[in-house]
């Protein structure tokens, strides 16, 4: 039996696993969804294979799984894995989506997995400065209007928290990014033992919306 972290890499997940593991709670796997469409209503997208050095930074043992992620039918595919790896615990960076949490309960509560969302409804500026200070977070997609191509690949820092205000401020965007309007990468955390160091990146610009990719990256010390 494995108490598991939902893992996509980015700056909520890890929080969460963070605060998981800050509260005493022992986590021996990572549990990383691979959809097959940036689209899908549950799962992060890009970058997802260089979660293998997160994992690694981490000293946490991961598994992958497949997924089309199509709406509804994207959940069976988690339930799978969960079920496979006897899940008994299951932290999720849940913060304001009760379309995720409320179908990450109905799956918990049918293999009886106790469910740890340690960020629900936390306070947008209380977790964007916990990040600034403690964290090296970068965005790695963008999908909403204000957005333009100068945020992929930038730091979530104070800078970064300014320009967030005004986008909630004049488009009314969720500040962490809840609603898909953007997500983002861990380079560095308190419970990373090295630290990741991108040496090659592209960005994919679409008019209303961008990716940053990750192209090549390796492990350094902190």
């Amino acid at each position: 039996m494995s108490n598991a972290c939902l893992f996509s890499g980015g700056k909520d997940s890890t929080l969460a696993l963070h605060k998981a593991v800050s509260s005493g709670m022992t986590v021996d796997l990572l549990i990383t969804m691979l959809p097959e469409s940036r689209d899908s209503y549950m799962f992060h997208y890009p970058n997802l294979k260089f979660t293998k050095l997160q994992a690694e930074a981490l000293g946490i043992r991961q598994v992958f799984a497949m997924t089309k992620g199509i709406k509804e039918e994207e959940l069976k595919d988690l339930e799978e894995v969960l079920a496979e790896n006897k899940v008994k615990g299951l932290v999720t960076g849940a913060t304001y989506s009760t379309y995720q949490l409320n179908r990450i309960k109905v799956i918990s509560e049918r293999l009886g997995i106790d469910n740890f969302s340690p960020l629900w409804h936390i306070e947008p500026m209380s977790e964007l400065k916990e990040l600034a200070e403690t964290f090296d977070a970068i965005i790695t997609s963008v999908s909403a209007e204000g957005f333009d191509k100068s945020y992929l690949g930038a730091k979530i820092d104070e800078n970064m928290i300014a320009k967030l205000l005004r986008l909630n401020q004049k488009y009314n965007i969720n500040m962490l990014f809840e609603g898909g309007e953007a997500e983002s990468f861990v380079l560095d955390a308190p419970l990373f033992k090295k630290r990741i160091k991108i040496n090659k990146s592209s960005v994919e610009w679409q008019g209303t919306r961008g990716l940053y990719q990750i192209e090549e990256a390796e492990l350094a010390a902190k």
